[in-house]
């Protein structure tokens, strides 16, 4: 079939208008890359990915990634033409309070966005998960018979992406694991956001990324038929090597006055709109144009499309006929876990242990993860210390696309981007594991997980100056405090190996919003006086009544982790009106109802000590003007993490003292 040149011409022009019009209309927004990169949009949109606007989800269709988000009217452009539920009128309300059309893409707010892009180079992360994800479901799920996996990820990125060290880390991950089924368009136009780009950057791209083990083409991005050729090598390659495809394009590329440089990046050219509009061919009187002829050739195409995907349906029963283990596997994907039945699935701790809450954490993952065969695990080069391995399955690697877990390398920012795509595509379960003070490395893809409600686990352990002779460096007293102040990250610190079987359920039982577990490296005791169920499911409420008191309410005190056996032990010298409070996550004990916190944390007592390794500045929230903090709000030191503890004043001996002072 001959390329339809001529109209994705007029469509391509006519997406630069809807650009120019919406950047004009509400005076900001990026002009460069919407206009820069239109022919690459009507090749793809019109003729190269295989999608459904009916149904945006479809697991096997392409999956279109915007890493350069600025760029969002070059998406809604091309989603609004292609047929999804993306109206005229939302484009026209571009960066407007409510829109389908916000200043950046946003996973759940318009429909054919895949996931949210706004940091440079989280896109890029995202769509190796998504590849990664895309091989593991044709290893679990394709058959001789029924080809039911065989979609392509496209991203598209600009010099600022490549720029970023997330965006590196992710795609040497890809390059060294062969995710053939990626394609990387980089839209390289010479320009940045503040000048042109051989102010910072002299790089040979092509020739680093043929060094990391991806195949690269180089086109001109304005030429449909390059495109479509070098789109269609890349998506049938099987070299077992992931695709680069470098388009030089010129920015702004229908504004002359600022194509090609670094002010056609935002919204400068929008004061040159009817003139550019003007050079397009657009009518000067019809704002927001698309001819019926562009309107005609989408709406033939989706039908095409459409066909596409029901053959895909015919193909999807048969295979569930053929394959109903599979099918209910596959279907499994989408089921909310209950938290108790999962409890059920996790032996009890031996009275007697003593352990660290990460080694805790290994028994209790091992029956999780054969309870949810699509979970998956991995780890920044850690396994040995985060001990987040399932030990019943093998590595994910290219002769096992098959395997849950996952050696990410020195990586943790990229480790947590990729992890973001597999939620994003929605099939895997995804956790991911390195040591709590390298949370700082991995946070930009943490805070995006959070807010575009990604079930993301994050296993971090050595959460505390416990972790005792490598230093201030390694301990962070302030870490758990930074991510507890992230909207809708759930941050739990277990304080024994029970309360750690509740967090691993709590967190897995999340689907709204991802989950750090802060564990521990030092070996803690079992709290026998509080009882198991009271350990387990406490924690499913965010913080309950470990120790209650046996006579008149006199003091309350507070503690999360390993610091929990501190206030334990002040109790028991404090006497019978002392009541001990267990708080392993605030923000889940937060969104419990009024009567519950109040049940827990009694307004009328005011006496209240917390005490916990770390900064104190979050915990005056439940210990109120009256009452006292015990944390250290300093970095560490280097000492045996007994001796750390003591030195800084992590005692019980501190609680007593601060209790009896009130």
């Amino acid at each position: 079939m001959k390329l339809p040149t001529e109209i994705l011409a007029q469509a391509a022009n006519q997406a630069r208008g809807l650009a120019i019009d919406a950047v004009h209309q509400c005076s900001s927004g990026h002009l460069g890359l919407p206009l820069g990169c239109a022919e690459l949009g009507a090749v793809l949109f019109g003729e190269a990915l295989a999608y459904n606007p009916d149904a945006p989800r479809w697991p096997n269709r392409d999956r279109f990634i915007l890493s350069a988000g600025h760029g969002s009217m070059f998406l809604y452009a091309w989603l609004h033409l292609s047929g999804y539920d993306l109206s005229l009128e939302e484009v026209k309300n571009f960066r407007q309070l409510h829109s389908k059309t916000p200043g950046h893409p946003e996973f759940h707010e318009t429909p054919g966005v895949e996931c949210t892009t706004g940091p440079l180079g989280q896109g890029v992360g995202n769509a190796v998960g998504m590849a990664m994800a895309g091989q593991m479901a044709a290893a679990r799920f394709n058959t001789a018979e029924h080809v039911l996996f065989d979609h392509h990820v496209i991203a598209l990125a600009g010099d600022g992406c490549m720029q970023e060290g997330v965006a590196m880390e992710a795609v040497e991950f890809a390059g060294h694991q062969g995710l053939d089924n990626l394609i990387l368009i980089y839209d390289s136009n010479d320009v940045t956001l503040d000048a042109m780009a051989d102010k910072s950057q002299s790089e040979n791209t092509a020739g680093r990324f043929k060094a990391i083990g991806w195949d690269v083409q180089t086109i001109d991005g304005h030429d449909f038929a390059a495109i479509l050729k070098a789109l269609n090598r890349a998506k049938r390659a099987k070299s077992g090597k992931p695709q680069l495809i470098i388009a030089k394009t010129t920015i702004a590329k229908g504004i002359p006055e600022v194509a090609g440089t670094a002010k056609g990046h935002g919204e400068g050219g929008a004061k040159f709109a009817d003139a550019a509009r003007a050079g397009l061919g657009l009518p000067a009187d019809q704002h927001f144009f698309v001819s019926d002829a562009v309107r005609g050739y989408f709406a033939g195409h989706k039908k095409r499309l459409v066909r596409g995907y029901k053959k895909w349906l015919k193909l999807r029963d048969a295979w569930a006929a053929a394959n109903p283990d599979k099918a209910a596997l596959l279907a499994s994907a989408s089921a909310t876990p209950d938290p108790l039945a999962l409890l059920a699935q996790i032996p009890l701790f031996p009275a007697d242990a003593k352990l660290a809450t990460r080694a805790a954490g290994k028994d209790v993952l091992q029956p999780l993860a054969a309870a949810l065969p699509l979970l998956i695990s991995g780890s920044a080069d850690l396994y040995g210390s985060t001990l987040n391995y399932i030990a019943a399955d093998k590595d994910f690697d290219r002769t096992n696309r098959a395997g849950r877990n996952l050696r990410y390398g020195i990586r943790e920012h990229g480790m947590a981007a990729i992890n973001n795509g597999v939620a994003y595509d929605g099939l895997f379960r995804t956790s991911c594991a390195t040591f709590l003070v390298f949370a700082d490395y991995s946070r930009p893809s943490m805070r995006i997980a959070a807010i575009a409600k990604l079930p993301v686990i994050y296993i971090y352990t050595h959460d505390s100056v416990g972790v005792g002779e490598d230093g201030p460096t390694h301990q962070p007293v302030e870490t758990v405090t930074g991510l507890r102040v992230i909207p809708n990250l759930d941050v739990i610190r277990p304080a024994d190996p029970e309360e750690t079987a509740g967090a691993f359920a709590a967190a897995l039982a999340r689907t709204d919003g991802p989950t750090l577990l802060a564990l521990t490296r030092q070996a803690v005791p079992q709290l026998n006086d509080i009882p198991v169920p009271t350990r387990r499911e406490g924690v499913l409420k965010g913080a309950y009544i470990a120790i209650r008191e046996t006579a008149a309410l006199t003091h309350i005190l507070l503690a999360a982790g390993s610091e929990v056996q501190l206030a334990v032990a002040a109790a028991k010298t404090l006497g019978a009106g002392v009541r001990v409070v267990s708080v392993p996550s605030f923000e889940r004990f937060n969104r419990q109802p009024a009567a519950y916190r109040e049940e827990v944390l009694p307004a009328a007592c005011r006496k209240r000590v917390a005490i916990e390794a770390g900064v104190t500045g979050l915990w005056h929230q439940y210990t109120g003007l009256d009452g006292k903090v015990i944390g250290i709000d300093r970095f560490g030191l280097s000492a045996p993490g007994g001796t750390a503890m003591k030195v800084l004043g992590i005692t019980a001996e501190a609680v007593v003292a601060a209790a009896k002072s009130l």
